[in-house]
């Protein structure tokens, strides 16, 4: 029988047919990591119900208290909360998310038990790509159920805003799992970074346009805001679920498509460039 380094039975599906002793690719060994981080995911009551049902009670609250009809919008305020949230949804389940559950598992030595084993280092980051893309995609859904049950968010029958909503979602998680992943790197233990990662998150979205209309924020909170992804994804799932009309409240007049795609791209390459000088496999107590 094949043993693993632990000197227990290795895993199903770790050995391919013919290839005894030899472990598959990084691609592959992520899909089965993934698979692993999905399970335990759902198996942890706490981290569903926070990540799923805290975005959903944000958007009900907000949009049921500011339901008013946008002067010259063809929008109501509710539609605004809904599509807006969609950002802040994915980014819950991506850079929160990733950061607070990276910095527990190097706090724990999950991390450097892992980098001593002679399996591609790259397949960690795969399997959490794959959880993030299943929460992130199950997150949004759960949204647009809401959004479109109670507050009146219709769906687009253009294929283009379909197209467009693949990309922004797409972009916007794969930048926002990377400053995840760089930002899992700040907290000096598992104690400290739910707060550490959860108080930057809560200021981004007041000045992303999530909570307050973009066109209701000061100028200075307008520049710093679109710095960050946070507010490029927002803009984007605007354009998508909301009339044109509604773009006179953006900060630029207009739904600026491609700005969006370059900012998103960019965030994507120096999210990547952080996690290559950032990433920590030990904690800083292991020295």
């Amino acid at each position: 029988m094949t043993q693993t380094l632990a000197g227990g039975p290795a895993a199903p599906g770790l050995h391919p047919a013919g290839g005894a002793g030899k472990l598959p690719g990084a691609f592959r060994l992520g899909l089965l990591r993934g698979g692993l981080e999905i399970k335990g995911f759902c198996r942890n009551p706490g981290a569903v119900v926070f990540t799923f049902a805290l975005p959903i009670m944000m958007m009900t609250m907000f949009a049921s208290i500011f339901h008013d009809k946008v002067e010259g919008a063809g929008v109501t305020v509710s539609q605004l909360y809904v599509a807006a949230m969609l950002g802040a949804g994915l980014m819950s389940t991506s850079f929160q998310a990733i950061a607070i559950g990276i910095a527990t598992e190097r706090d724990e030595g999950n991390l450097r038990r892992l980098a001593a084993m002679p399996i591609p280092r790259s397949s960690f980051f795969f399997g959490k790509l794959w959880l993030v893309l299943a929460t992130g995609v199950s997150e949004t859904l759960l949204l647009l159920v809401f959004g479109i049950s109670f507050f009146g968010l219709e769906l687009p029958s253009d294929p283009a805003k379909w197209f467009t909503f693949a990309w922004v979602l797409l972009l916007g998680l794969i930048a926002c799992s990377l400053l995840g992943i760089a930002m899992s790197s700040v907290p000096r233990d598992a104690k400290s970074a739910t707060p550490i990662v959860t108080l930057p998150f809560l200021v981004i979205q007041f000045i992303s346009g999530v909570y307050i209309p973009i066109n209701s924020m000061s100028g200075w909170m307008q520049h710093v805001g679109a710095f960050f992804p946070l507010k490029w994804m927002c803009q984007g799932f605007r354009a998508v679920f909301l009339p044109d009309q509604a773009k006179m409240l953006e900060q630029a007049g207009d739904w600026e498509l491609g700005r969006v795609a370059l900012v998103l791209g960019a965030w994507c390459i120096g999210g990547l460039i952080l996690c290559l000088t950032t990433f920590r496999w030990k904690g800083r107590r292991d020295g």
